[in-house]
């Protein structure tokens, strides 16, 4: 990248003085570096005159391509400046399709608020999708849930949420302020479909306690499980942040007795890259959120 600086130099002031003090170096160093690059192509790039210096046509076709390198150079140098000032770039976030739409709106518009410049682009998907996305560094990082036991990874814990469960207000168990485990025996369930892990967590808890549920109908979005347990069609375990929304008039959610389901959110990503700029502000403004 000298070697193209000085050459540059000496082309636009055709003086080895004027360019060596142009470029802040000796002059013997400039015509060293200037002479290795002549060899290196295997062409001259300047004819040597009393009292000036002068580009060939080889050095005129070269300039131009120089130029552009240097140009370009210089771009990407401002470019990643912004990126660590956080003026520009682009931030990739892959999240489960359960906490996308509740956990993520209120945060990205802070995001947007104080960093203008940086655009999200959010990659809903399945946790093992997620995995091999961010083995491929096609993401930045991830929010999951656990269990997660996979050591190409790093993982930050976010905050645990309560599992309610969903039941029609005309259930007769909405009567109660919270629900035993042994008054679901008999009732069906709804849960995710198989390949998304709140589907897999509920049933875990339910093995847990010794629970062999129904399974009436599965689905891959809550909206939908809520939709048809406000049908009366089945009862189902749903996140906290997702009950917290505006839900149906016909829908109501309980608490379990203790021990209460939970899932625990995380944030993940590959452990052999550390997390940029972009995304370390942006899991900040998340912490701070939940510590508040």
């Amino acid at each position: 990248m000298n070697q193209l600086r000085y050459m540059v130099a000496l082309a636009r002031t055709g003086n080895f003085s004027r360019a060596a003090e142009h470029c802040r170096v000796s002059q013997p160093s400039l015509s060293q570096q200037i002479q290795k690059l002549e060899e290196e192509l295997g062409e001259r790039l300047f004819d040597r005159l009393k009292r000036q210096t002068k580009l060939t046509s080889h050095g005129e076709a070269f300039l131009r391509r120089a130029v552009r390198i240097l140009e370009e150079a210089d771009l990407a140098l401002r470019e990643a400046s912004h990126a660590r000032s956080l003026l520009s770039g682009t931030l990739t976030i892959g999240v489960l399709p359960t906490i996308a739409p509740y956990l993520l709106p209120e945060t990205i518009g802070a995001f947007a608020h104080k960093y203008p410049g940086v655009g999200i682009v959010i990659q809903e998907d399945t946790t093992a999708q997620l995995l091999k996305h961010l083995a491929t560094y096609e993401i930045d990082f991830a929010f999951a849930s656990n269990p997660l036991d996979d050591r190409r990874f790093e993982t930050r814990e976010l905050f645990a949420e309560e599992l309610l469960l969903a039941l029609p207000q005309a259930h007769p168990l909405a009567r109660r302020r919270t629900i035993p485990i042994a008054a679901l025996k008999g009732e069906r369930l709804i849960v995710m479909k198989e390949g998304h892990c709140l589907g897999d967590q509920v049933l875990g808890f339910c093995e847990q306690r010794d629970m062999k549920p129904t399974i009436s109908f599965r689905s891959a979005q809550l909206e939908t499980i809520q939709a048809l347990v406000a049908a009366g069609l089945g009862l189902s375990l749903i996140p906290a942040m997702a009950a917290r929304l505006k839900r149906p008039k016909t829908l109501e959610y309980r608490s379990l007795q203790s021990p209460r389901p939970e899932r625990k959110i995380l944030a993940i990503w590959p452990r052999q890259r550390s997390l940029g700029r972009a995304a370390s502000a942006f899991l900040e403004l998340m912490s701070a959120r939940f510590r508040r």
